[in-house]
Parts: structure tokens; C-alpha cells; sequence
């Protein structure tokens, strides 16, 4: 499937993007938001981009070329201020984050995210790093898979799951996608599998707890607000209600709202204001990009702008 960037222009819209100055893709992907924020750059301008996958930093080295307006790193983005610091940047312009899975990802059998194609049991985004997929489902607790796919996954029917997958591997290690999805598939009745892929809530926490996806999020959230220059624009695209919950509530600590408790009765928290919050509510993609790509029908922006 071709990759298509999600709310592109509401992304570039709302950096506001000054020509000369310099802005962070922490989440590299195909470059599609990179290729927009670097066309608004003059020759002036700078762009690091972020990536944790080898797979796509070595895509991106064929579309930006020799551009020297370009730094590419390959890090998680929890490492944001130290990796900036190494290349003497402290200040930037504008920051992009698109989280999650990236469709060049998800539509490689081979690394395993996809529930529908046949595919080793991997899922992860960096592939230097030793935890799998494969070493979660065969070798966690039964206790600890039901605990992730709960949190994680929002799995109603995640002890039923994790005793599946448990009974399961005695009997043989479970390595790839399809097999995985099919012991999952097991604790739902006929009814229950009417409402999107059974295996869709379970797959999507194994992902999650393979990159610490929730964990990252939450460390580079103050980091991005802490390098940002004033009036600096903070953009970022969720796609399920975890990440939108850790965004929201980070940016609503940072406006400056009273966080005592309401009986108290005068204010002790001290709070400032850091980000300003154009709107409460989040940004949604429209009808005609919900019908061009469907994938993006879930897809949340929300912006913080520096004080």
C-alpha cells in the first residue's frame, strides 16, 4: 500500500514554519511530513529528522540526497535533547511527532505487526534491539501477558487471551503472526468477531510493550517543550486514546492551570504557563482524507505553542 502521510497540511499549517528556521521530525517514517516541513525551508533552514528503524533512514538517504539542510538520526526520540546536544543544537523552531506504526511497517509481513499477513513473530521498530514479539508471547507470565494486553490493549477479554496463548505454547512455541492471531481469535464467540479483527486490541499492545512506545512518549514530551523556542510550535499526531490521554494531560500541565485540589483555598502549585493551547479539543482529519486513507480515521492532532 502506498504510504500517505496523515494530516499533512493541518501538521504544516500549524508549525507555522519560519524559513530559516529549525525544526525536528522525531519520527522520520517515508519522509512524507519531512518532504513538506523541508519545502517550506529556505537554505537557511535546518531539519534533523528522528528514527528508530534502519529501514527508513536509509529511504530517506535516497530522497534528501546530499540535501545539507538535512541531519538524520538514528535514536528513539526519548533521546531527543541528548541527541540534538551532540550536534550542538539546544534551541529549535518547531517539533513533529506522528507516533505509532508507520504503514511501510505494518505492511511488511516480515517484521510482524501485521495480524492479517503471515510473518515471524518481531514488532519491533528498532531492529538492533533484542526484545521481540516472539520472546513476549512465549516466554512472559500468563499474569503479565493478561496485565500488558489489559493496559496496552484495552482488551476486555485479556485473561481469557493470555490463558490461550499460555495453553498454546506448551504445546508448541507460537512464531508467527497468523498463529498468534488465531489463539486470540479462540476467545471471542462468532458474534463477538463482527466488530473489527478480534486480534487487533492484542497485537496493538505487544507493540506497544516491545518499543515502549507509552514510556518514550512520556519522556520526550518535556523535553520538546524545554528546547523550544518562544513562540516554538509542538505538533503531534496520535491514533489511539493512550498516547491522546498522555498528550492531553501533558499539555494541559503545562498552560498554567491551577492543579490544586478544589478545596483548597488559595493556590500553592504554583503553576506557570509554558505552552499556550490553541485548542482544547483535537484536530481531526476530514471526510475526503478518512475516504482516501483509511488509516488515518483515527488519527488525533493536538498543538502546543512555547510562552
Amino acid at each position: 500500500m502506498k504510504h500517505i502521510p496523515v494530516m499533512l497540511d493541518e501538521s504544516i499549517k500549524h508549525l507555522d514554519i519560519d524559513g530559516s528556521g529549525i525544526y525536528v521530525d522525531c519520527t522520520l517514517g517515508r519522509a512524507g511530513h519531512s518532504k513538506a516541513i523541508l519545502s517550506k525551508l529556505n537554505e537557511e533552514g535546518k531539519l534533523i529528522c528522528f528514527d528508530q528503524d534502519l529501514a527508513a533512514l536509509e529511504s530517506a538517504r535516497e530522497i534528501f540526497k546530499d540535501d545539507s539542510r538535512v541531519t538524520m538520526i538514528h535514536s528513539n526520540f526519548r533521546n531527543l535533547e541528548f541527541e540534538l546536544d551532540q550536534i550542538g543544537i539546544n534551541k529549535v523552531n518547531g517539533i513533529f511527532l506522528d507516533i505509532g506504526v508507520s504503514s511501510p511497517q505494518l505492511d511488511n509481513p516480515n517484521r510482524g505487526f501485521s495480524y492479517q499477513n503471515e510473518g515471524y513473530l518481531d514488532m519491533r521498530m528498532d531492529q538492533t534491539q533484542s526484545l521481540t514479539a516472539h520472546e513476549v508471547v512465549n516466554n512472559f507470565s500468563r499474569d503479565d501477558l493478561a496485565k500488558y494486553i489489559y493496559l496496552y490493549g484495552e482488551e476486555r477479554k485479556a485473561n481469557r487471551i493470555a490463558s490461550n496463548i499460555v495453553k498454546a505454547r506448551e504445546e508448541k512455541k507460537i512464531e508467527t503472526t497468523l498463529e498468534l492471531a488465531e489463539i486470540v481469535k479462540r476467545a471471542f464467540s462468532a458474534k463477538e468477531r463482527v466488530d473489527g479483527h478480534p486480534a487487533r486490541r492484542t497485537f496493538q499492545a505487544i507493540r506497544i510493550l516491545v518499543n515502549q512506545e507509552l514510556q518514550s512518549l512520556e519522556e520526550v514530551l518535556p523535553q520538546a517543550t524545554k528546547i523550544l523556542e518562544k513562540n516554538g510550535r509542538l505538533v503531534i499526531i496520535t491514533f489511539h486514546s493512550l498516547e491522546d490521554r498522555i498528550v492531553k494531560n501533558f499539555l494541559k500541565s503545562m498552560t498554567g492551570e491551577c492543579t490544586c485540589p478544589p478545596d483548597f483555598p488559595i493556590c500553592v502549585c504554583d503553576s506557570k504557563e509554558i505552552l499556550k493551547i490553541p485548542s482544547k479539543q483535537p484536530y481531526l482529519p476530514s471526510k475526503v482524507e478518512i475516504e482516501q486513507n483509511p488509516r488515518s480515521r483515527s488519527a488525533k492532532l493536538r498543538v502546543g505553542i512555547k510562552n
